[in-house]
This record gives structure tokens, C-alpha cells and sequence, in this order.
């Protein structure tokens, strides 16, 4: 078998289903809301209702840390209170707990007190100096048959050093990743989606040169936010000659035959950056093209601030076809796939209902309760 044959997934079957194919990896950090897990508990019923193939997945569950206690939080920086430090320690006892109760079926018997425990390092930046070993320890927990996986780091990662740590358990060919505040709003054809992309995985480096290959590649596909309404038209699109020409050449209703014999049609359109917001990608292509090296991304960064805008330079300069990014496109980029919670603002369900009550309140000028009173 070749190197090129080994990288390749699986031949897509008719009884193949995602559960065999994808691994869920969740990547949760600080939040407000914390103890409560009230914020994942929202990501896990939009799966249930828009994408429940989801709940049977493998899942990795990355719990991020925060570099430092002080008197003000700031979470994108990993800074949080002693308070919020307290209830986050809390937290993570929850959401593992709720990852369990979730994806524990009785079929896999999974409990807290059976978890397996072993360790792991999540290396980053240069090795130039002798006394900077740039590693972070991890505590790798799992059940005995590996569909759930906690990741907890003894420092903290970022997101983008989370997701190659999970990366590098997956045993699956495709990830599904998805950050603690994006819910689904919209249905998603997981299954039909994995299909298209396993018959649309080249996985030889030369047919990345040969434009005229058979099939176009598909590695990478987002879902549609608010701000990616009608992307195809966008001015991320229109104001670039050679990206429009993509666009017109491959944006496609892509078609897959479903196991019970009808043909489901699949609406792509080429997609110019690698984003963080929920995607699946091709777990090889994810660690070959985003982290090919230990220094690609720096402790505590996100994906599309570094390797974002150096993929999307590089689809300007007539690469799209090594990055392979997709945004799925139904009803022509209006219909949208995914609402942001905000996890760095998010107070739990009752806050945030509480705080929409007080906007209403101001815009439409009236008194507060107690001063009717």
C-alpha cells in the first residue's frame, strides 16, 4: 500500500454512516455562565434537532484553561477573576459529566468511574533555546472504547492548539468541529455531506497542479452565519477576478445517491478562508495543511487570525485548490445554518432572556418595575 492509498478514507458504502466516519471534537473554555453548562447543553439540542447523526459520533471534548487570576476578567486574553477560576473548575466537572450523559448510550455503558487516564504534550514555537521546552502538559481521560475523550490542558492552549490536540487522537477520517457558543438553526445532510466528500478526496499531492483533474477537491466545509449571507456575491468574492472565476466554474449543486435510493442534492460554493466557526474537514488534510510544523501557531491563537488570512492570500495567488474550502450553500447563501451564542458574554438561558426584557424595556421607554412602583 502506498503512503498516497493509506492517506485515503474509506470507500463510501451505502451503510457507511457518519458515526463510522467523523469524530466530534468540542473545544470549551472560561465562560460567564460557568458553573452552569447551560451554554453546551443549547449546542447539544441544536444537534439533536437539526443534526442528530452528531449524537452519535465520537466525541472529543477539549476543556481549555486560563493563563492567569485577576481582578478583571478577560477571556480572550485567558484572564479570569478567583471567582471565576472557582466556579470554572466546577464547570469542567459538569461538562464532562454532560458529555456522558449525552453520548454515554446504554449500548456503550460508559461512567465517570471507568475512565482511563493518561498524558499527553501540545508543543508549539521554536526549540532555539535550550531552557524554553514550549510544551504544555495535558491529562488525556477516556472511555475503554475511546468514543469520548476528555482533553484537559495544565496551561492554556487556544483554540488552535485545542483543536490539533484533539486532531491527534482522531481515529476517524473526517472532524466535525465545533466551538462552545454555535448553535445549529438550520438542518444539516450529514451523511450526504460525507459521501460528496469522500468521492471528491484526492489524496495526491499532483493533482493539486493539474486543474483539469476529474474532480475537484473537497476538504473543508463551512456552515453559513449571518455574516456569510449570499457569499457567492459577497464583496469577499465580486472584488477578485481570479475568485469569481472559481466561483462560477465550481459553485454546483453536488449530487449523492442516500441509502434509501433517492438522489440528495448538496449546495457548495468555494469558500476563500479556513474559518473557526463549526466545519468539517478531513482530518489528514487538517493536520497536513493547517499544522504542518510546531511552530505553525502560536500558544493561544485561533486558526482564521493566522493560518485564516495566510490560506486566503494564497487562494488570491491561484492555490484554492490546496486549501479545498467549501461553504455550504442552500437556497442560493440566504438560508442560514448557525446562530452565535457569544460564550464570552453568555449569562446561561434566564440571563440572556433577562437582558433581552431590559433592551425592549429601554427602546420602547418604559419605566422599570420597581420605579412603577
Amino acid at each position: 500500500m502506498t503512503s498516497d492509498e493509506a492517506a485515503r478514507p474509506p470507500a463510501a458504502t451505502e451503510d457507511t454512516g457518519a458515526a463510522d466516519l467523523l469524530t466530534l471534537i468540542i473545544t470549551t473554555s472560561p465562560t460567564p455562565s460557568a458553573p452552569s453548562t447551560d451554554l453546551l447543553s443549547q449546542i447539544l439540542i441544536s444537534f439533536r434537532e437539526h443534526c442528530p447523526g452528531l449524537a452519535e459520533c465520537r466525541v472529543i471534548l477539549v476543556l481549555d484553561t486560563y493563563d492567569h487570576i485577576s481582578s478583571t476578567a478577560r477571556l480572550k486574553k485567558g484572564h479570569v477573576t478567583a471567582e471565576g477560576a472557582r466556579k470554572y473548575a466546577e464547570y469542567k466537572e459538569n461538562a464532562k459529566r454532560l458529555i456522558l450523559q449525552e453520548y454515554a448510550s446504554s449500548r456503550h455503558g460508559h461512567r465517570e468511574d471507568d475512565l482511563l487516564e493518561e498524558y499527553g504534550e501540545a508543543e508549539f514555537g521554536s526549540t532555539a533555546y535550550a531552557q524554553q521546552t514550549n510544551t504544555v502538559p495535558l491529562t488525556i481521560t477516556k472511555t475503554e472504547d475511546g468514543r469520548i475523550v476528555f482533553i484537559e490542558p495544565l496551561q492554556r492552549l487556544g483554540f488552535g492548539l485545542a483543536v490539533r490536540s484533539a486532531l491527534r487522537l482522531t481515529e476517524t477520517p473526517y472532524v466535525w468541529i465545533q466551538q462552545h457558543d454555535w448553535a445549529l438553526v438550520s438542518d444539516l445532510p450529514l451523511g450526504p455531506l460525507l459521501a460528496i466528500m469522500q468521492q471528491h478526496s484526492q489524496p495526491s499531492a499532483a493533482d493539486l497542479d493539474d486543474f483539469e483533474a476529474v474532480r475537484v477537491p473537497i476538504k473543508y466545509v463551512c456552515f453559513p452565519s449571518v455574516r456569510m449571507v449570499e457569499y457567492a456575491r459577497s464583496d469577499h468574492v465580486m472584488q477578485f477576478p481570479a475568485l469569481r472565476a472559481l466561483t462560477n466554474l465550481h459553485k454546483q449543486n453536488f449530487t449523492v445517491k442516500s441509502e434509501d435510493g433517492n438522489h440528495v442534492k448538496i449546495p457548495l460554493t468555494p469558500l476563500f478562508f479556513w474559518h473557526d466557526k463549526p466545519h468539517v474537514a478531513e482530518t489528514a488534510h487538517y493536520l497536513d495543511q493547517v499544522f504542518s510544523t510546531r511552530a505553525a501557531l502560536p500558544r493561544g491563537a485561533f486558526i482564521e487570525d493566522t493560518i485564516g488570512h495566510r490560506a486566503r492570500t494564497e487562494m488570491k495567488d491561484g492555490h484554492w485548490r490546496k486549501w479545498a474550502c467549501w461553504l455550504y450553500y442552500p437556497d442560493e447563501g440566504k438560508q442560514l445554518c448557525m446562530r452565535h451564542l457569544k460564550g464570552r458574554t453568555w449569562r446561561g438561558t434566564e440571563g440572556e432572556l433577562v437582558q433581552r426584557l431590559e433592551y425592549m424595556r429601554l427602546n420602547q421607554g418604559l419605566p422599570r418595575p420597581e420605579d412603577a412602583e
